[in-house]
């Protein structure tokens, strides 16, 4: 070794311990969120300040910064439609959930699709027979809120025979004086049965005075305007409702002049008697242009009167609905005299386990046309829900018509449905 020089030993030993003490003194170094801290170094013993070198500068550890931070994607919005702002309806863009991929749902209808299938066995020699196996019915129904003003309902019907509209109709609920207006193709309110589609009906048919009085399965249903009102008082809930159509129900009106129109009219009323008990009742009255031509009229008033009966505590298990309408009808004939008629039933319908129903319907109904052939006919029912969407219904069906015709059958029902299907009328 020469003299003067440092030894080459001693001064690898000083700058480890020295690069060891630096890292120690500068701590350690921050951890970013999501990282794991870097593993703690052990301290080596210092050497004796005496042989230690002058400090010499020493790089620090280089620290990462943390990764920057992913911000979540704003949810997906839809543009409220036009004419739905402002009087308490939304406003600025509506959430979409479940992704982009159902965002065009937001402006379509809730839609539902129903199957009627019927079959029959037995005898039947009457131009009312049912076939043996058909597909009675399909359902198509669209339903929404047009805006704050409005929602529209439509339901069009799929038969052997046709493709029609059965309903579809406007109705404006906003209207000053607490009035409700309808606007469309309807069903007629008046009595229960001529509003009720297939589907709702506890019987696989309709009562024969519809059949006989009220135009049948069709009934009086035609384009036109409903208004109604409830009458707010402490005794009974009323409802009052008049109607003007267009004139054509094809087995009941017809309207060879614009001026022949059909009026509707129903007073509803409705009182709870106790808790599980409630009683509905109406009258109804219809005229309008008689099949048969010009200045010739059919008038008919009908009274109907409902008795519900359903626990609150067994709710699901155990029910009793009975039901009667009367039909009194008055039709001018082309000999210029009158044919006054009458018809009624009586149905009574009893859940007696959370699926099952059962039930019983008697019919007599004079003609309108001819008072003196009388229909007369009996039922008995048993019906079961797999679910709320499909229902089997058995009914043994037993008729004696006016021409002295008597028919004995078994009828059979199925129907499902898919999709979201509103409430009917109560």
């Amino acid at each position: 070794m020469r003299h003067g020089s440092f030894p080459r030993g001693l001064f690898v030993r000083a700058f480890v311990v020295f690069a060891v003490a630096v890292m120690l003194g500068a701590g350690t170094p921050p951890v970013s969120a999501g990282q794991p801290p870097p593993p703690a170094v052990a301290a080596s013993p210092s050497p004796s300040p005496s042989t230690s070198p002058s400090p010499q500068p020493s790089p620090s550890p280089a620290v990462l910064p943390p990764p920057p931070a992913v911000a979540a994607p704003p949810p997906a919005t839809s543009e409220v439609p036009p004419g739905a702002e402002g009087a308490g309806g939304p406003t600025g863009p509506l959430p979409v959930y479940g992704g982009g991929t159902v965002s065009s749902k937001v402006f379509n209808p809730d839609i539902a699709l129903i199957g009627d299938f019927l079959g029959a066995i037995g005898k039947n020699d009457s131009p009312f027979a049912t076939p043996s196996l058909e597909l009675h019915e399909a359902e198509a129904s669209f339903q929404a809120i047009v805006d704050p003003y409005a929602r529209a309902d439509f339901f069009l019907t799929f038969s052997n025979e046709e493709v029609g509209v059965e309903e579809g109709f406007v109705t404006f609920t906003s209207l000053p004086a607490d009035l409700l207006l309808k606007v469309g193709k309807m069903r007629a309110s008046f009595g229960k049965v001529n509003q009720m589609h297939n589907h709702v009906l506890p019987w696989t048919d309709r009562p024969l005075v519809t059949q006989d009085l009220v135009g049948g399965e069709e009934g009086i249903s035609d384009a036109g305007l409903s208004l109604s009102r409830l009458i707010l008082n402490p005794v009974v809930f009323l409802e009052a409702t008049a109607e003007v159509y267009r004139g054509e129900s094809p087995e009941l009106f017809s309207a060879p002049r614009r001026q022949d129109v059909t009026v509707v009219g129903r007073l509803r009323g409705y009182r709870d008697v106790t808790e599980s008990t409630n009683l509905d009742f109406g009258g109804s009255f219809a005229r309008g242009t008689a099949k048969e031509g010009a200045g010739l009229h059919t008038s008919l008033v009908g009274a109907d009167f409902t008795l519900r009966w359903r626990p609150l505590r067994r709710a699901i298990y155990r029910r009793l609905l009975a039901r009667t309408e009367l039909v009194w009808s008055r039709r001018d004939l082309v000999t210029s005299e009158q044919a006054h008629a009458f018809g009624l039933y009586g149905s009574l319908e009893y859940q007696f386990a959370r699926r099952w129903f059962a039930g019983l319907r008697l019919d007599h109904s004079e003609r309108a046309d001819a008072p003196s052939l009388v229909d007369k006919g009996g039922s008995a029912l048993l019906t079961y829900w797999p679910s709320e969407f499909s229902q089997i219904r058995g009914q043994y069906r037993h008729t004696s018509y006016g021409e002295g015709i008597k028919a004995n059958e078994f009828l059979f029902q199925l129907q499902f449905s898919i999709g979201a299907h509103g409430a009917h009328t109560f």
